[in-house]
């Protein structure tokens, strides 16, 4: 345990470091702290948290710089998160318009970036729990249809089916009603399960359009699938704590590119409860030592999702990243959310 003073003065050594960039040194820490020490007071405070662990003396510098541990404790112990400006609050809302679903994901993840001036990542929702809410069924021809399925995030997926003999307009309304009043809200393979049986509630020479819907709307759900969006890696090559390194900033554009352990790690926190913080060492990503990620789960309709989260420097501002990555998360719910 710390005492407030030992609190007061890491807290202070963190919010400066983090400023400035350098080693905080006594006397600036004598400054800034509002503690009324005496400069050796304050130094045997220091080595006191350089015991402990949580804070470190680089070899070129007398002063001091806060450990990944010490990084932790002030991230769950001494943050004070800063709320937003009304017209950043403003910027996210605007721009995760509810009405263009399908655009609405990527746009959330630019915002992050843009916002931030790091990497923003959105998880996408995984395929094989994507439901469909409502299909149609439109003529393009006598045997040509187009089959059009809007997912329960919004997402409209078109595809076309061929069928072997012609429906008529009422035919196709009375096949897109049966599927929307008995299936919506399932995913395609567990109407497949289903609809053996209830298939002979139907006309007979329906089967075969609703066994061509049920493919192609499989395939649909399957075709074209990103596993997570990522904008704005280049804003960590002008980040002086990450650019210095170019051995490590190469296996950190490695893991953006193969995305592999990223998505592991934005998995994971889809079982969070609000916003996640992993600072260094503790992603399990070793490439991102140095680098901290801020992940907070969205929502569709009250179910977990996916994650929304900002890759950047272990020296980031956390207090302005938190509520950032918060906020996002919420209106991306609420965005997707929308009927």
């Amino acid at each position: 345990m710390l005492t407030q003073r030992a609190q007061i003065l890491l807290k202070t050594l963190v919010e400066r470091y983090i400023s400035d960039g350098q080693p905080v040194g006594s006397r600036m820490l004598s400054k800034y702290s509002g503690l009324d020490l005496s400069p050796a007071s304050i130094r045997n405070m220091m080595a006191d948290l350089e015991e402990m662990g949580l804070i470190s003396s680089p070899h070129t510098s007398a002063g001091r710089v806060p450990t990944p541990k010490g990084f932790r404790f002030f991230v769950d112990t001494l943050l004070t998160v800063k709320p937003l400006e009304a017209i950043e609050i403003h910027q996210v809302e605007t721009q995760l318009h509810p009405d263009d679903p399908h655009k609405v994901l990527s746009a959330a993840s630019h915002l992050l970036s843009d916002l931030t001036r790091f990497a923003g990542v959105v998880l996408i929702p995984k395929r094989r729990s994507t439901v469909f809410r409502q299909l149609e069924f439109v003529r393009l021809a006598e045997k040509r249809i187009l089959l059009i399925i809007v997912t329960r995030e919004g997402e409209v997926q078109n595809r076309i089916i061929l069928t072997e003999k012609p429906y008529s307009p009422s035919e196709l309304t009375q096949a897109a009603n049966f599927f929307n009043q008995n299936y919506s809200g399932c995913t395609f393979d567990q109407v497949r399960e289903r609809i053996r049986n209830e298939l002979q509630k139907l006309h007979r020479d329906m089967t075969s359009l609703m066994t061509a819907a049920l493919e192609a709307g499989s395939q649909a759900m399957k075709d074209d699938q990103e596993d997570c969006v990522i904008s704005g890696e280049r804003n960590l090559l002008h980040v002086q704590d990450l650019s210095f390194n170019m051995g490590s900033l190469r296996r950190l554009f490695d893991v953006f590119e193969q995305k592999t352990e990223l998505l592991q790690l934005l998995d994971v926190s889809q079982c969070a409860h609000g916003v996640q913080i992993f600072i260094g060492g503790e992603s399990g990503l070793v490439p991102l030592d140095e680098c901290s990620v801020v992940t907070a789960p969205y929502e569709v309709d009250g179910q977990v999702v996916g994650t929304v989260g900002v890759v950047g420097p272990t020296r980031m501002a956390y207090e302005r990243v938190i509520p950032i990555v918060d906020i996002t998360a919420k209106l991306l719910s609420s965005a997707l959310s929308y009927h």
